[in-house]
């Protein structure tokens, strides 16, 4: 049976071509992952930083790891 993350809060960056999304996994579990898109390729968005797999007890713990890891996100 596959499972289905919920976006709880998704951040664009400057030019909409990167984000970070915060996410509910089915088990109460949160974490997030950065992508990025090419507007010219129509294949979507792609996971570039591999942080999905990381367990977070709430969206605030995962938001915080994000900001650690992710540069821009530092940038407010």
């Amino acid at each position: 049976m596959a499972h289905i993350n919920k976006v709880v809060k998704s951040i664009n960056g400057l030019d909409d071509s990167i984000c970070v999304d915060i996410f509910e996994r089915p088990d109460g579990s949160f974490g997030f992952e950065e992508y990025r898109r090419d507007f010219e390729d129509a294949r979507g968005w792609f996971p570039i930083g591999y942080y999905s797999s990381t367990v977070f007890n709430t969206a605030d713990e995962a938001m915080a790891s994000a900001k650690q890891k992710v540069a821009w996100l530092r940038i407010d």
